[in-house]
């Protein structure tokens, strides 16, 4: 019997698989219960390009008193602010990798986000 952690694990790694045949960078998500991470990883998978995640000081305030970055609309800035660093590193391009997630709630407002602000995937 898998863990849940485990199963999302074994989705992510099917995922993974399939983008690193395409070659292209990887626009990766990790979500928690307190923050979200968005990373953009380079299509040979080695190095890092450009990182946002609701845990950097300057996010937090961003989203006032509370800091909390366990919602959608902590979700969509992370998102903009992903695609802003990404096109400024140089990548128009990437591959969606939803790290075994479901494509709903914050997974998604980060990802429709990212769209908005010019990212392609």
């Amino acid at each position: 019997m898998l863990t849940k952690k485990e199963q999302r694990l074994r989705r992510a790694r099917q995922t993974r698989i399939r983008i690193a045949t395409q070659g292209v960078a990887r626009l990766t998500v990790n979500r928690t219960n307190l923050h979200i991470y968005a990373t953009v990883i380079s299509g040979c998978g080695t190095k890092v390009l450009a990182t946002a995640s609701t845990a950097q000081a300057d996010v937090r305030q961003s989203l006032g008193a509370s800091g909390k970055g366990g919602n959608t609309a902590a979700a969509t800035a992370i998102g903009k602010m992903i695609a802003e660093k990404a096109k400024a590193a140089g990548v128009e391009k990437v591959a969606f990798d939803r790290a075994g997630f479901a494509y709903h709630g914050r997974v998604k407002a980060l990802a429709d986000a990212a769209r908005e602000a010019g990212l392609q995937f």
